[in-house]
């Protein structure tokens, strides 16, 4: 359990450094269908879904990196945390959003 829970310390590190924020949005989806268990609960889902689509603008950067540490913490606890490390690492650092690339919205 000791191995698994600094397998779990060490990838919440790993997302968040380099000023990543979250996979990019295409990426981040590719994420949360690795997740086993999902399903509708009500008008939502559990684990709740990357923040894309129309949420990628209008979510502040904090909570797109709360919602991918959720998403790897569920994975830990549902015995996938391995398969998603191996995603996370493998993804060049172009498949990941920057701290800087929200600090500007783009124009509308």
């Amino acid at each position: 359990m000791a191995d698994e829970n600094e397998a779990l310390g060490s990838l919440l590190e790993y997302v968040k450094a380099e000023q990543r924020v979250c996979p990019m949005p295409v990426r981040w989806n590719e994420l949360w269908e690795m997740l086993p268990g999902r399903q509708r609960r009500g008008s939502s889902w559990e684990p709740p879904p990357p923040l894309i689509l129309a949420a990628w603008w209008d979510t502040p950067s904090f909570f797109k990196m709360e919602r991918l540490a959720e998403h790897i913490t569920y994975a830990h606890a549902h015995g996938v945390l391995a398969a998603v490390d191996r995603f996370l690492r493998a993804l060049p650092e172009s498949e990941w959003a920057h701290l800087s690339e929200f600090l500007t919205k783009p124009a509308e």
